[in-house]
């Protein structure tokens, strides 16, 4: 089950850093969804090592770290794919 709200999460957080990120990123949905797992990842890390990874209540700074790494490895992630894909612009 924790995979499954891993995989959840990812794609909402991926959804939502390709929101907040200007412009328009050439990733497909199931790299989105993998850069967010990622992301939470990250934003998990660096919940621990601040030292507020687990708190009473809704953890919203947690929360918010999350969302900040996904926004950077999306648009990171972003940038490496164009950068791959040799900037290809889909039809």
């Amino acid at each position: 089950m924790s995979w499954l709200w891993a995989i959840i999460v990812g794609f909402v957080l991926g959804l939502i850093a390709k929101a907040i990120i200007p412009g328009k990123q050439q990733i497909p949905l199931w790299l989105t969804t993998i850069f967010g797992i990622l992301g939470s990842i990250l934003g998990n890390a660096v919940a621990g090592w601040i030292g507020v990874e687990d708190t009473k209540g809704i953890d919203w700074t947690r929360h918010l770290l999350q969302l900040v790494g996904a926004v950077v490895v999306v648009g990171l992630g972003d940038m490496l794919w164009t950068t791959i894909r040799g900037n290809k612009q889909r039809a």
